[in-house]
């Protein structure tokens, strides 16, 4: 009998990647999808294998600067005229003064040029695109546009995403394996080691990711340090936005009145709130008020910005103690004053229980050394399914049990849709498998629900919730 890894192989064909390759020789400073495009197209490129990782260590050295090195890397671009760069660019319209405009991070420039042709080639990179750039030094073509800018002008892109996908491709594969194969294979892509959790802790695992497939939906996690929360969203998805505690404003988050720019919910996938007992707002009632609003149906405004909407998901991560027992009180005392209000945590639509996850402590035995699928294809993926309805398939098949306000039915609803897009995207399933994804949903709502009792049980009174499964 084939292997796993040998049917995946087979499967998927070029976006199969072996992760244990990739975890050996992850390239430092780049995040974890482009270290691994980076490591199979050098791998089967050169023919002497065990050469090509340390070629590659070389190519990043010198193309993808530090912040220290940057003056010698301008200083180099105006001796010769001509680099190439390694970065994320990321280009934005200038309608006043007709231009382009590409942000070029490890050099700190936000003004460069850009050709319209690139952005033409590639509309990716208006919403930030990793590749590899070719900078020239064009100090005559401020003259002409008689606009302060900087002299840079990127000329030409290779990007190290992949670019298209065909999603429909993507659901028959699903259809070579089994639940619990399809299962590995998602456990395996996300970096980890199928091996060293139970199945519990792998649906768990996956229920980290329903953010990322479904609009729109807020989840909580609370659990250990070092068991990988903030690792999946940093490192599976270039889509996603962090903030690791510290301040954040409303101008970050939903639109800059000075410098008329989209925030961070109107720019991404999924905004996530690290170590969410330090995050701190630089006006909390505002940012309070306008995350509530915005929580419930994906509506806010700020300033001259009127009923914007946007389909970008929140997750809150906060850090327990093993040790400590999750009670509805405890749960509640991990989060900022701010988000204590009964009225915030019900619009929060599950809980992950990560205490339950195991600390990921040796990387032979925790981490993936299988083959999965390359992590920039998953998170275009997964991408890609936000904008499925599974919608229909889900009312057809769950009845609400009759304890549910249409807030817990919303809740539960989304929560097993995402589950439902990463687990069957072909749609095919029998009641059984439904069933267990349904019984996670409801556990992650009744969380919820345990802790607005514990906040104001005269408001919300003790309920269990249930559905059925019908065929």
């Amino acid at each position: 009998m084939p292997s796993l890894d040998d049917k995946i192989s087979r499967v998927f064909g070029e976006v199969a990647v072996n992760k244990g390759l990739a975890l050996r020789h992850e390239v430092s400073r780049l995040p974890r999808f482009i270290s691994e495009y980076l490591i199979s197209k050098y791998c089967s490129a050169y023919h002497d294998k065990e050469s090509a990782p340390s070629k590659l260590a070389e190519v990043v050295a010198e193309k993808f600067p530090e912040p220290k090195d940057k003056d010698k890397i301008l200083h180099k671009l105006k001796r010769i005229g001509i680099i190439q760069l390694i970065d994320e660019f990321k280009v934005s319209v200038d309608l006043k003064r007709n231009l382009y405009l590409v942000q070029i991070p490890c050099l700190q420039i936000y003004d460069a040029l850009v050709d319209e042709g690139v952005v033409r080639k590639f509309e990716r990179i208006l919403s930030g695109m990793w590749g590899l750039g070719t900078l020239e030094y064009c100090p005559d073509i401020l003259k002409n546009l008689e606009v302060e800018t900087s002299p840079i002008l990127l000329t030409d892109i290779e990007p190290f995403q992949v670019y298209n996908i065909d999603l429909k491709d993507f659901a028959e594969n699903r259809n070579e394996f089994s639940l619990s194969e399809w299962i590995d294979l998602l456990i395996t892509t996300i970096g980890l080691s199928p091996k060293a959790y139970s199945y519990r802790q792998k649906m768990l695992q996956i229920a980290r990711l329903v953010p990322l497939v479904e609009g729109n939906i807020n989840i909580m996690e609370l659990g250990p340090r070092a068991t990988g929360k903030t690792y999946l969203y940093r490192n599976l998805s270039y889509y996603t936005r962090i903030y690791s505690g510290g301040t954040v404003s409303p101008a970050r988050l939903f639109f800059d009145v000075r410098l008329r720019m989209a925030g961070d919910i109107a720019t991404h996938d999924a905004v996530v709130f690290d170590e969410v007992s330090k995050i701190k707002f630089t006006n909390p009632v505002e940012v309070a008020g306008k995350l509530k609003d915005f929580m419930v149906d994906g509506f806010f405004e700020r300033g001259t910005l009127k009923r914007a909407h946007s389909d970008c998901s929140l997750v809150f991560l906060g850090n327990i103690e093993r040790e400590d027992i999750m009670s509805p009180g405890q749960i509640l005392c991990t989060l900022p004053d701010v988000m204590q209000d009964s009225a915030f945590i019900d619009r929060v639509h599950g809980l992950i229980p990560g205490w339950e996850m195991p600390k990921i402590m040796r990387s032979e035995e925790h981490l993936a050394h299988g083959v999965g699928l390359a992590a920039d294809y998953f998170a275009e993926v997964m991408h890609r399914l936000r904008r499925e309805n599974f919608k229909d398939l889900v009312n057809e098949h769950v009845e609400i049990g009759p304890n549910f306000t249409i807030r817990d039915e919303n809740a539960v609803r989304k929560i097993i849709s995402g589950l439902y897009k990463l687990l069957f995207p072909n749609k095919e399933f029998d009641l059984s498998e439904l069933r267990q994804i349904a019984g996670l949903a409801i556990e992650m709502r009744q969380y919820i629900c345990n802790v607005l009792t514990e906040r104001s049980p005269s408001e919300f009174p003790p309920k269990r919730l249930e559905c059925k499964i019908r065929g």
